[in-house]
């Protein structure tokens, strides 16, 4: 049936309150209005049909429909009769159908009978609710040129759902074509304020209830660029009640990156940017599936930081972010702001990147990318650098290739990229004043979040990978701002926060090597070096790994400062001779001198060799075989009871039921003939099981019933051979580690894993 086409005799009659919706003006209200008192012609309540007014007031809420089943009847009949039609005894027939609310139209799924065409929203005059008081039926009236159509519902709020669901359809239509091609902007203006009205007062609830008045509003503002300030200023006042609990959509965001790159001072960027900022840190969770939403956070922090009082604005604002309290309420908060600053920091080295491999920008990727076809090939990484001086006859240069693993050639990593000769202080970057200001600001924004303790953890493994473009890390303003962050990190006492000083994986470089001695971002003369080494030695880290790891890559760093009465560095070398880390003799000589050479130094190399004689005397004396301690012994009670007698032949200790800790490892390392350790229902944990898998390699039996050591200390069992009986019970043990430790441990025997997950 053509909904489109006229009847017969089809004059409107009432023109005052029948007249056609697209002659109404959209700042009118959503429901039906009521027909004069004066007129009985047509009044609903006369007869058995009456219209129900509907109301968003009422407090119900609805979801918007985009489809579902429904009866409908179609009556084409001039207007005058319809009273008499809807009055009689027996109405026209009902069909079935699935009708589908499109954009523009009411369609069928099945466009046979009454629904052969669409029903177009523009052709809708009139839409209003209907009830029976004979009859429980619930109808929607729809009026059309030709006639009438009515969707019958199976109870009335399915009817009030059908009849909000297709009103805000049809309204939508409208703004949509309206808003199209605007005429005059005051006139526009008032409907983006009454479109703004229709969504706000809605009684459906659904996302695009509030995403449609704004996708319609960034079109019609991407299709008007000429447009002026203060008009800027009176679209983005006009929306900002919808922004309030939704994300501005992306052309919307370049909208608003326009207002505060033109108009940083601008009252707007404080009253109305702010909130909408603070929604998007708070609950955004992939800037990569909307960049733009990055971009207008960063152009906003940049706006506030052209303000007259500057970056004590954006302090306040990081403040706020965080919240009052010792702990942000907000998780998503840190990662969004660390985000926002790590891109825009690439960006302030855009140039030198895209110079390096031909690399898309960022205003190139926001564009759509050139095809890889018309891109150059990317510059190789040697390239970047000046070449290297040529290295005397007979010496090895600095920074040979390396071998990939299938023997081709493959570049140095990214440290020794860096570190290739003194000449890659010709490689000086000088940054665009406006580019100089950005990186300015946002590294101070990383300053800021590295002083809050409860970021910091999460601050460090964001940036343990290092997520700089290797410009940043070359250039000296870049990495004399980070020193601030590395510092702090190098201050915290949580294990969690300094172990992120070193690298995230083995062969590839940390913060640790960048800022050590030779690194490219080591400014001073090891201070840094030197607190770091401090603080990770003071944790877990006090292993062989670690010191070998010094010895092979930081040897002459740690000597130079030891020789200048650096504590740590005196310690360090003194552990390396007592683990026997060197084998070469004359560097041992080397470092005995270097500790001889200092009082600090001096005194410790006396306690070591007095702790030395004293274990080869314990050694040559024997001792008790087999050491029970009381229940409720602590740390101090064991290095007490084995610093007062000889040990040396001391096979079984059994410090079960005690109050011992991982502490008491750094005692049980000094028993060279330890074989038998029951720690059942102490707190040992994981730290001291990596101190005694590398120094107590002859264990065969070691009870862990009880304790809270977990994977991350029990795969470090890995490594003790000797290992034949090992009591796991009720630990966090996983069965990912249970097969590891017994597909590396080649004698165990007698395993008890009851309790765990692998049991």
């Amino acid at each position: 049936m053509d909904f489109n086409s006229n009847g017969g005799g089809s004059e409107l009659h009432n023109n005052q309150y029948h007249q056609s919706e697209e002659s109404k003006p959209l700042l009118g209200e959503m429901s039906t209005p009521t027909p004069p008192e004066g007129n009985n012609n047509n009044k609903m309540g006369a007869g058995p049909g009456r219209r129900t007014l509907l109301h968003s007031s009422s407090g119900m809420r609805y979801k918007l429909l985009q489809e579902g089943d429904i009866q409908v009847c179609v009556v084409k009949h001039p207007r005058t009769f319809l009273s008499k039609i809807l009055t009689s005894k027996f109405l026209r027939r009902w069909e079935p159908h699935h009708l589908t609310l499109t954009d523009c139209s009411l369609a069928s799924a099945t466009p046979t009978g009454y629904m052969e065409t669409s029903l177009s929203y523009s052709s809708i005059e009139e839409l209003q609710p209907l009830t029976w008081d004979n009859a429980p039926k619930y109808c929607l009236q729809l009026s059309f040129p030709g006639g009438t159509v009515l969707l019958q519902a199976a109870n009335s709020y399915l009817r009030d759902q059908w009849f909000h669901s297709l009103q805000w359809k049809k309204k939508i239509y409208k703004y949509r074509k309206v808003l199209t091609k605007p005429s005059r902007w005051e006139v526009v203006l008032k409907e983006i304020r009454a479109l703004v009205d229709l969504a706000l007062t809605s009684p459906l609830q659904d996302d695009s209830i509030h995403q449609a008045p704004l996708h319609i509003i960034s079109t019609l503002l991407a299709e008007n660029s000429n447009l002026s300030a203060q008009e800027h200023e009176n679209i983005i006042v006009a929306i900002a009640p919808l922004l309030e609990n939704n994300h501005p959509p992306p052309d919307l965001c370049e909208f608003f990156c326009k207002h505060c790159r033109e108009r940083p001072r601008s009252m707007v960027v404080i009253e109305v940017f702010t909130p909408v900022v603070q929604r998007i840190l708070k609950h955004n969770m992939d800037f990569g599936k909307c960049p733009r939403l990055r971009l207008f956070t960063q152009e906003y922090i940049l706006a506030l930081n052209e303000l007259n009082a500057g970056m004590e604005v954006v302090k306040k604002f990081i403040h706020s972010m965080h919240g009052p309290t010792g702990q942000c309420p907000h998780p998503r908060v840190l990662p969004n702001l660390v985000a926002v600053c790590l891109a825009a920091i690439y960006s302030c080295y855009e140039e030198f990147i895209n110079s390096r491999d031909n690399s898309p920008s960022l205003k190139e990727i926001r564009n759509g990318c050139q095809q890889q076809s018309d891109r150059k090939p990317p510059m190789p990484l040697r390239l970047l650098r000046p070449d290297p001086p040529t290295p005397p006859p007979g010496r090895r240069p600095r920074c040979p290739k390396l071998k990939g693993p299938a023997g081709g050639d493959s570049e140095p990593n990214l440290i020794d990229c860096l570190l290739v000769s003194p000449a890659l202080s010709a490689l000086s970057i000088q940054l665009p004043a406006q580019a100089d200001r950005v990186l300015g600001c946002f590294a101070l924004i990383l300053k800021m979040l590295s002083d809050y303790d409860d970021w910091r953890p999460a601050l460090a493994s964001l940036l343990q990978p290092i997520p700089f473009p290797k410009e940043a890390l070359a250039h000296g303003k870049f990495t004399k701002e980070l020193k601030y962050v590395i510092q702090r990190f190098a201050e915290d006492p949580r294990q969690e926060v300094h172990s992120c000083l070193l690298s995230v994986r083995s062969g590839k470089d940390g913060w640790f090597q960048l800022y050590s001695p030779g690194g490219v971002a080591c400014d001073d003369d090891g201070e840094l070096f030197a607190s770091m080494v401090h603080i990770l030695m003071g944790s877990c880290y006090k292993t062989k790994k670690f010191l070998l790891s010094l010895a092979e890559n930081k040897l002459g760093p740690c000597m130079l400062l030891a020789l200048r009465a650096n504590q740590t560095m005196v310690e360090i070398l003194c552990l390396m001779l007592e683990y026997n880390i060197i084998e070469n003799k004359d560097t041992q000589l080397q470092i005995i001198s270097t500790l001889e050479s200092t009082q600090v130094g001096l005194s410790m190399y006396e306690q070591l060799c007095d702790r030395q004689r004293e274990l080869r005397e314990l050694q040559r004396k024997g001792g008790p075989t087999r050491l029970t301690l009381p229940s409720k012994s602590t740390d101090a009670d064991l290095a007490r009871l084995l610093s007062s007698g000889s040990f040396g032949n001391l096979e079984n200790l059994s410090l079960a039921f005690t109050n011992v800790t991982s502490a008491c490892a750094e005692q049980l390392i000094k028993l060279p003939s330890l074989k038998q350790l029951n720690l059942w229902s102490t707190q040992f944990g994981d730290a001291g099981l990596r101190l005694l898998s590398e120094h107590l390699a002859c264990l065969q039996v070691l009870n862990l019933c009880e304790t809270p050591v977990t994977d991350a200390g029990l795969l470090a069992l890995s490594s003790m051979k000797s290992l034949c009986s090992l009591n796991m019970n009720s630990t966090k043990l996983s069965a990912d580690t249970y097969e590891d430790l017994k597909a590396k441990l080649p004698n165990l025997k007698e395993v008890d894993v009851r309790y765990t997950e692998a049991w």
